[in-house]
């Protein structure tokens, strides 16, 4: 299984939010602290203030922070959200034309592995991913205030 650049910003940019605080945080701060592109973070941003994790505010002193407690944030749930396209194996898909889709047990097998997947994620939050005791090291590594 393998998530994708958008499901991964995502992650990092509720890491970096969660270890902030109330403090707000900008996009080109997070962009900088995390060495990646800016515009790749704004459709990302946009997207988790639409879904409701975070709180956008606009203006001068604006910025972002976490709209949700950090334990309140499923990492299984964020990474269906955030993926476009769960299908790992061609069956999956609408557009299948694997001739031997009808009589072959890949997709069955498939289909419980990525269940699995996301079953272990499921059982984190995004709390879990920060943990208390690594937010010196993690406000260190990101350069935050």
């Amino acid at each position: 299984m393998h998530i994708t650049r958008y499901t991964d910003y995502s992650l990092r940019v509720l890491i970096y939010l969660a270890v902030q605080g109330d403090r707000l945080a900008t996009i080109q701060e997070i962009a900088d602290s995390y060495e990646i592109s800016k515009n790749h973070l704004m459709k990302v941003v946009h997207q988790l203030n639409k879904k409701g994790y975070i709180e956008t505010i606009r203006g001068k002193k604006g910025g972002m922070r976490l709209l949700m407690a950090p334990t309140e944030i499923r990492v299984g749930v964020l990474v269906r959200e955030t993926e476009q396209d769960l299908s790992i194996v061609e069956c999956f898909t609408s557009k299948n034309a694997c001739k031997i889709a009808p009589v072959c047990g890949m997709k069955g097998m498939f289909g419980d592995a990525l269940e699995a997947f996301l079953q272990v994620l499921d059982k984190y939050t995004l709390a879990d991913v920060i943990q208390d005791q690594h937010r010196p090291q993690l406000l260190r590594l990101l350069q935050v205030a």
